[in-house]
């Protein structure tokens, strides 16, 4: 896709989103009020489209870093919306069951995907007490969806490797859903302690409390981790690739994390930035795991599960290159029951009667060297040229049928 395309398909995608967010929004912010008459005059520069406090972020050419992370999550969102609906209309083409079981954890990965590029919206926003609660109660949850995704991802590539067997694909479903719902329990613990309990502000948390609230998030990574390693050391060489790639996404992923927990706990209090760049940290942080995730992961495993497979070519016989093959190891004599069997078993008594006639008849002519008969020639079976092309330059066995040329 050209880059003049991949602009205009981003332009539509966020004029597509700006409805659907300010609905939210506005349901979000239905307690506050403002003066108008303030907030018109208030009005940064680029906000055309008559947004105000607490939306300017969306719009505002001062701030940069939101238009750019506004972009890429609107440019990621429709990405994933594409991919998923690619997968639903191809679906029906896949017939192999070891492919078919990785399509619904790609399915859930692609909705965990668009809930990150989704939830990095909430951070363009002035925060309040209903945005913060979203904030902490999605955050953990989200991620924890993509990286149990992961994670069974890594159970299905080993089986797939050793067993060369796949569990199904509501199985590997139901299994990512329910470790993400351990972080969901967890957040909402941590919400229902320190807000209904202890009486704080949604807003006023640590950002150490934040971080330690994601640490079942960072043992499912480090678990799906894992998974990636074993699958690399599976039989078959089939699904290495597959293995690879989702190493790949567990090691930048675990990259990200490291960067930006060391970012929002140390780097904004070592540069003086605390409070004023923990909320663009958090956006990128999103944005970027969301990005990672579809380049690393989501495309190349929905490539893998459309690919059809390869036809199997006929053997060419004439190629003296290729190693000869045996079209059939075993004798046709193998198929037929023992009870009509005629030529192998009286072989060897037909070849005596015969040299014993010869051997007579020649003792009753006088001439003492043995001479073949005709009727003698005729029971030898002579396989034609193209038969032993056939067989890879084997001499075959007789059919079960034969039982002597008929010279006449």
């Amino acid at each position: 896709m050209s880059e003049g395309t991949d602009k205009r398909g981003t332009e539509c995608g966020e004029m597509a989103l700006f409805p659907v967010l300010l609905l939210l929004l506005s349901v979000v912010q239905c307690g506050s009020s403002q003066d108008p008459e303030e907030d018109s005059s208030a009005v940064p520069r680029g906000c055309g489209w008559g947004l105000v406090r607490p939306y300017t972020l969306l719009c505002d050419l001062d701030s940069v870093w939101g238009v750019a992370v506004e972009s890429a999550a609107a440019g990621g969102a429709l990405a994933a919306i594409l991919l998923g609906l690619i997968i639903l209309c191809r679906l029906h083409h896949v017939s192999e069951a070891e492919k078919r079981s990785g399509v619904g954890p790609i399915l859930l990965l692609l909705l965990g995907i668009l809930g990150l590029f989704g939830l990095s919206f909430a951070y363009l926003i002035e925060r309040d007490e209903q945005l913060c609660l979203l904030r902490r109660a999605l955050w953990g949850l989200l991620f924890a969806l993509c990286f149990s995704c992961l994670l069974v991802q890594g159970v299905r590539l080993r089986r797939l490797g050793q067993e060369r067997r796949s569990p199904g694909g509501c199985a590997l479903t139901g299994l990512a859903l329910g470790l993400s719902a351990v972080q969901g329990i967890i957040a909402a613990e941590w919400l229902l302690l320190t807000v209904l309990r202890e009486g704080r502000a949604a807003c006023q948390y640590l950002p150490l409390d934040f971080s330690l609230a994601c640490s079942y998030v960072l043992a499912l990574l480090l678990a799906a981790l894992g998974a990636a390693s074993f699958a690399l050391c599976g039989k078959t060489r089939q699904w290495r690739c597959n293995a690879i790639w989702l190493l790949a996404a567990c090691l930048l992923s675990l990259l990200l994390w490291v960067a930006w927990v060391g970012f929002y706990l140390y780097g904004n209090a070592w540069l003086g930035r605390s409070p004023d760049w923990d909320e663009p940290a958090l956006a990128i942080a999103l944005v970027a795991q969301g990005w990672l995730l579809l380049l690393f992961h989501a495309v190349p495993e929905a490539h893998s599960c459309l690919r059809s497979p390869p036809q199997p070519s006929a053997p060419d016989y004439f190629d003296t290159s290729q190693a000869p093959s045996r079209m059939r190891e075993t004798s046709f004599d193998e198929d037929i029951p023992l009870s009509h069997r005629q030529f192998p078993e009286n072989q060897g008594y037909g070849f005596d009667e015969n040299t014993a006639g010869l051997r007579s008849a020649g003792n009753h002519n006088g001439n003492t060297a043995p001479r073949p008969s005709a009727p003698f020639r005729s029971n030898v079976y002579q396989p034609t040229e193209m038969t032993m092309i056939l067989n890879g330059g084997a001499v075959p066995s007789a059919p079960p049928t034969y039982t002597g040329r008929q010279l006449w």
